[in-house]
């Protein structure tokens, strides 16, 4: 049986990325995700790798920049707003094709909001969140397991796709506490990296940049991206299914809402209501395609949420109105609650009648 440990979330992906091969973490402390800075601050110098306290969250994007335009597995992370004061670094290394890999622990906002977990960072993950036509994968993990495992497919994929990759948490995964098996194996290779700015003795120079000012050659770059992120669309798309075969109400919910979830889905199966669940592992690419599949025999769909409804809308657009949708969220770091779960997938369905004894 393999080892396990108890780690906090933001301790098992700071774990995972070192396992992973990150060269570099460049940070800048705030909560709730301070934890995981504390733990590469101490791993990283002691395996004699490249650890940075920024100046702010906008010299730690650009630190990052830096180490993966020299070719190197480079990560940095942050909670809400410092991820936001990240997105004009962020837009620019997704311009270059630079891959890192970009931690959000998700707090209450918006502004500065407050330090209890929430999910209100999903438009900015999802839609690019700085400038410009672009995307970056977003992984969404739901327990500290996941936060150690996606990790390194958060490295690979941005090694993969030269992209940036955001690791979607929030608060509460990131301290709470769970055991979970440690990655043994040898990290994610590392793919050649001809274009890295790693001297130039004995070839043409690199250039890597995101200003583009040649007539017509920054719409040309734009091509090629979107001709990237249709790639993105059709390889990458991850979810989870529980209990969808025969399921008259879908749940569908990411992160610590999905384990909510979980829970819910049980308890409607314990009182004879076919409940099942969607748990979406990439929030972009989003399964729409699976979503649309199931919908023609569902009686309703209950979208759960640390939020206002933004995976929502993701939702709406892959079923197109073809199917009720219910909606449980809260909002500026509360947490929905299994019973009001329950209570919206009793709309959709009754239970069914237990068969008397003979």
């Amino acid at each position: 049986m393999a080892d396990r440990v108890l780690m906090t979330g933001n301790d098992a992906l700071g774990e995972g990325a070192i396992r992973a091969g990150c060269d570099a973490y460049f940070g800048y402390p705030i909560t709730p995700q301070n934890e995981l800075t504390a733990y590469m601050a101490v791993n990283m110098l002691r395996l004699g790798r490249v650890f940075i306290q920024a100046e702010s969250e906008l010299a730690a994007i650009n630190m990052v920049f830096g180490a993966a335009a020299a070719g190197k597995r480079a990560m940095t992370s942050s909670s809400s707003p410092g991820i936001s004061l990240k997105q004009e670094g962020i837009s620019f290394i997704a311009a270059a094709e630079l891959p890192a890999v970009i931690v959000n622990v998700q707090r209450g906002g918006p502004g500065l909001g407050n330090i209890a977990p929430a999910q209100g960072d999903y438009f900015q993950a999802t839609r690019g969140g700085g400038h410009g036509d672009y995307r970056t994968i977003v992984l969404a993990p739901d327990s500290a397991q996941e936060m150690h495992d996606l990790t390194f497919d958060a490295f690979a994929l941005a090694d993969r796709y030269r992209s940036p990759v955001i690791i979607l948490s929030d608060g509460r995964l990131g301290q709470m506490m769970e055991p979970i098996v440690l990655h043994k194996g040898p990290p994610p290779p590392v793919p050649p990296k001809p274009w890295a700015l790693t001297g130039a003795k004995g070839r043409p120079a690199n250039m890597i940049r995101s200003l583009i000012m040649e007539d017509g050659a920054l719409e040309k770059h734009n091509i090629h991206l979107q001709a990237k992120f249709k790639r993105i669309l059709k390889e990458v798309v991850r979810y989870e299914e529980r209990e969808t075969a025969d399921a008259d109400v879908l749940l569908v919910a990411y992160g610590t809402s999905a384990r909510i979830a979980k829970g819910a889905v049980i308890q409607a199966r314990s009182q004879g209501i076919k409940a099942g669940l969607l748990r979406p592992l990439t929030l972009w690419p989003y399964p729409h395609a699976r979503l649309r599949a199931l919908a023609p025999r569902l009686k309703g769909i209950v979208v759960i949420e640390m939020s206002a409804g933004q995976m929502l809308e993701d939702v709406q657009l892959a079923v197109g109105g073809s199917v009720p949708i219910a909606f449980v969220g809260r909002m500026g770091g509360g947490v929905p609650e299994e019973r009001a779960v329950l209570a919206a997938i009793r709309r959709f369905a009754k239970p069914a009648r237990r068969r008397s004894r003979p």
